[in-house]
């Protein structure tokens, strides 16, 4: 089978390689659709956290389960999608029901190879039942399950108001799950054609541009004085979440999806008189992935909305670098299909 593999940050090269039997507990998954999502593309800068190379990427994928071990309730022949998250089982995380923070996690297209390849086998453990959805909206369950777990830590209740920084695909899915829960939702970005599709195509109540606008002269206005209850980065933007710390209302708390490298800095005073809780949001659980996959097909989430690029598979080398400059390439969330 063919395979696609980031050789060394900014290289990709084809190769051939052995197509993958289903052993003990595995499953192969003849791939169909994969999504590009941030950790792909700062994989290729260079720039993400816990990454080595030669990688194959990959870990947003959709396809037909063709073979598989120790599946019950699965068939031959389904649409599939799978939870890309390996965990250990033993471990305190894990044993505290919490294995998307496994402490030996293995996430599959960053710590071990991913689904840039023909065929893919996986734990038969983490399959997901596709639910009579299409190939393009369960390559897009990974990445909104990521959303819809923010939202859970951080406890979202109706009438909150949520600061959602960073309008890309992992903050559009953390809008989608803040309002199914009733919330108030504020969008922040320097990119106006993304806040014109919060607005436009999501619905989202209020939206900011920080290049061009008061940020917390408008947040001050838009809730009535409080600021708001929670803030959400998903930007891994150093500056912009070392920002965010003062958009916090009194008692808020502050969930930080996006990740980077260097130190979070922040006025200790400022963050203590407020009682504020920051916390962490990490990958995400079987229950993230079925509330998604649940709200798809009740309608109130159009998974389609975010596809706004194609490539067959064959050409992703080619156009990879395209993507990597949003405001350029209009990119929220790029598709690669396999014949």
């Amino acid at each position: 089978m063919k395979t696609l593999v980031c050789t060394t940050p900014g290289m990709f090269a084809y190769s051939e390689g052995e197509k993958p039997l289903a052993g003990k507990g595995r499953a192969i998954i003849k791939v169909k659709r994969v999504g590009i999502c941030g950790t792909d593309l700062h994989a290729y800068e260079g720039t993400q956290p816990f990454f080595t190379y030669p990688r194959i990427l990959g870990h947003e994928l959709s396809g037909e389960l063709v073979e598989f071990d120790e599946a019950p309730g699965f068939k031959v022949g389904e649409a599939v999608t799978f939870i890309p998250y390996y965990s250990c089982g033993s471990c305190i995380a894990c044993r505290s029901g919490k294995p998307n923070c496994c402490s030996s996690i293995k996430v599959c297209g960053v710590h071990i190879d991913g689904g840039m390849v023909e065929y893919l086998s996986v734990p038969a453990a983490s399959l997901v039942h596709g639910e009579g959805l299409s190939y393009d909206a369960l390559a897009l369950v990974e990445p909104l399950a990521i959303g819809a777990h923010a939202v859970r830590r951080a406890q979202v209740s109706a009438g909150e108001f949520v600061l959602v920084v960073g309008a890309g695909p992992i903050g559009l899915g953390i809008m989608e799950f803040a309002r199914i829960a009733g919330a108030h939702v504020i969008a922040l970005d320097i990119n106006s054609g993304r806040l014109a599709l919060c607005r436009d195509v999501l619905g989202i109540e209020h939206t900011i541009n920080a290049a061009t606008e008061e940020v917390a002269e408008l947040l001050q206005a838009i809730t009535g004085g409080d600021m708001p209850a929670v803030v959400i980065d998903a930007t891994g933007s150093q500056k912009a979440i070392n920002g965010a710390f003062q958009y916090m209302s009194h008692g808020a708390r502050y969930v930080l999806v996006g990740l980077q490298k260097d130190v979070i800095q922040l006025s200790h005073p400022e963050f203590h008189k407020r009682e504020a809780t920051l916390m962490s949001s990490r990958n995400a659980t079987r229950e993230d992935f079925e509330w998604v996959i649940a709200c798809m097909k009740r309608g109130e989430i159009d998974p389609t909305a975010y596809i706004t690029h194609r490539v067959g598979f064959g050409k992703v080398a080619l156009e990879f670098e395209n993507w990597l400059d949003a405001s350029a390439s209009g990119i929220i969330k790029a598709i690669v299909e396999f014949e």
